[in-house]
């Protein structure tokens, strides 16, 4: 057992070009409550993007034991759909974090964390970059690698990396010059400071994708994510579907549907979208007008697609196929009186699994998905 962790480290090592790495984590959200552990004592002021922006939970957000036990400080985006930088600096210089978070959930452009080390050097902070999302993207060369400029690097496996569901926690050479016993430091919050024994199985399977990502390949695979998400975005604009950022530079749609819906339509879309077997997920969108809980977006992503075979010719035929599925069901509003929602789902829910047009779009995909290769 412990061969196989050496080897998952020593591989990741490779990979990603980092000084050390834990790859005990049980998932993400522990992986970065380590690296909390790790550097914060409680009533500390952190900074991450907020959750309706696009950020993750564990950045911070009020719901979250992150947003609990520490003095968090929030920031945005511009008009445009990017991180607002200038903000960024304002918060920073006011604050003074001890710990700045960049990376997010929902977030269709590449990161800036080129601009994210100056400001945290600026400040004195230490400077974590959560690549959950982009790892697989970061490896193949499609998007830019933030062990350069932060002190950490946190991921998932299970996400464009394509292992099993776990978590890595990296320290890169900048880190270790910044504080030497940072390894030491994470290492001991994964364990004993937040987790009990090692999930031995998945440690295996994070070695084996490790190794899976290190081939000639996974780079054709990264950049195929790409290309799908971009020909993706064309298709669904050309058919009137607002995207947020107007469009993506990595592997992430976020939709913005309050034009169809108004406030809190993502719930509509998602789960019509479900019955018609395409997978996505409500989102809430920058300023969000409703939510978390009744977000007004809808996230969907290419990497299980890419993987399954699907090229770009083949996103004219999906992006139709949301469409529709959206169309059916355009009529439905969520009542800005919280009491009448309750109804209005329950109705909504009991009408969607019997929509003749979403059960038909869903015979449509069984054909198209049954014909991909499936690994």
């Amino acid at each position: 057992i412990d061969n196989i962790e050496d080897l998952a480290k020593d591989r990741a090592k490779k990979l990603f070009g980092v000084e050390h790495v834990n790859v005990q984590p049980y998932s993400g959200s522990p992986a970065n409550f380590a690296v909390y552990v790790a550097l914060c004592d409680r009533g500390d002021t952190v900074m991450g993007l907020s959750l309706t922006e696009g950020g993750h939970l564990t950045h911070g957000w009020k719901a979250s034991a992150t947003g609990k036990l520490f003095n968090t400080v929030l920031y945005g985006l511009r008009p445009d759909g990017h991180i607002d930088i200038d903000q960024v600096w304002k918060l920073a210089k006011e604050n003074k974090p001890k710990l700045i978070w960049m990376g997010a959930t929902a977030y269709m452009f590449e990161y800036e964390f080129d601009e994210f080390a100056e400001i945290a050097d600026s400040v004195g902070a230490y400077l974590a970059a959560d690549i959950a999302h982009v790892a697989g993207l970061v490896i193949a060369g499609v998007h830019m690698s933030p062990v350069k400029y932060a002190h950490i690097v946190t991921t998932t496996t299970h996400k464009t990396l394509r292992g099993p569901r776990g978590g890595m926690i990296m320290v890169t050479k900048r880190g270790v010059t910044k504080d030497p016993e940072l390894p030491k430091k994470i290492d001991m919050a994964v364990f004993p400071g937040l987790q009990g024994g090692p999930h031995d199985h998945q440690t295996a399977g994070i070695a084996t994708a490790l190794l899976e990502a290190a081939k000639p390949n996974f780079k054709v695979y990264g950049k195929q994510i790409v290309k799908n998400a971009k020909a993706l975005a064309k298709e669904l604009k050309a058919m009137g579907i607002k995207l947020v950022g107007n469009g993506t530079e990595n592997h992430l749609l976020l939709l913005d549907v309050t034009n169809i819906f108004g406030p809190g339509g993502g719930v509509f879309a998602a789960d019509a979208m479900g019955i018609a077997g395409i997978t996505v997920n409500k989102n809430t969108i920058p300023a969000e007008p409703m939510s978390p809980f009744y977000p007004s977006g809808v996230r969907l992503g290419t990497p299980a697609l890419t993987t399954r075979g699907v090229k770009e010719k083949d996103m004219k035929k999906i992006a139709k196929w949301i469409f529709l599925a959206i169309d059916a069901v355009k009529e439905y509003k969520m009542p800005q009186d919280k009491e009448k929602r309750k109804e209005v789902l329950e109705k909504f829910h009991k009408e969607v699994v019997k929509n003749k047009k979403l059960l038909s779009i869903k015979k449509e995909v069984k054909v198209f998905a049954s014909k991909l290769f499936l690994p």
